[in-house]
């Protein structure tokens, strides 16, 4: 138990003389700032609502540590590359937006002249179907049947055997039943 407190009496004393250090350096480096470190428990405090001096050391570090010359001139041919590539690649999308735009109107023009050749054949196919279904003369039934179905063995891509059928229809052609 000893060990534990004497271990946090410890570490609030370092973090106490770090504040304090720095709170000095800062007072010596600043002559602008002219506020007095506040006390609280203990502690020494500064007391500011804007950036503190410790900012202002941290940047002075950032100073000494800029980069060397030619890694910095590197980073601005780099930039400037990829400048070049994006201004490249957008030029290209823009290229590959039209082509495919105009694509598109191409495909939707011989889209619609295709569905109108299609609805042109349909209704001439339609027309030249009702003409014939509408010649009703008796004794031709057979061979209204006989157009519609194909009799040729070769040609027929059904899978299912449809010979008995063919030779009915064939048969019954031929010698038409009396009534």
């Amino acid at each position: 138990m000893t060990e534990k407190g004497s271990g946090r009496w410890k570490e609030r004393t370092t973090c106490s003389l770090l504040r304090q250090q720095t709170m000095r350096s800062n007072r010596d480096d600043s002559s602008a700032q002219t506020e007095e470190p506040a006390t609280v428990n203990g502690d020494l405090f500064q007391e500011s609502n804007g950036p503190t001096d410790s900012y202002a050391a941290i940047a002075q570090v950032d100073i000494q540590r800029q980069e060397p010359e030619s890694l910095r001139k590197w980073k601005e041919e780099q930039k400037a590359r990829l400048e070049a590539l994006d201004s490249a690649s957008k030029a290209a999308e823009a290229e590959w937006r039209e082509k495919a735009k105009k694509e598109l109107e191409d495909w939707h023009v011989h889209q619609n002249e295709q569905m109108e050749k299609n609805k042109a054949n349909n209704r001439a196919s339609e027309e030249a179907f009702l003409a014939e279904t509408d010649g009703d003369s008796p004794g031709s039934e057979w061979e209204r049947v006989a157009r519609l179905c194909d009799f040729n063995p070769k040609t027929s891509k059904q899978a299912k055997d449809v010979s008995r059928m063919r030779s009915v229809l064939i048969s019954l052609k031929q010698t038409p039943l009396v009534r």
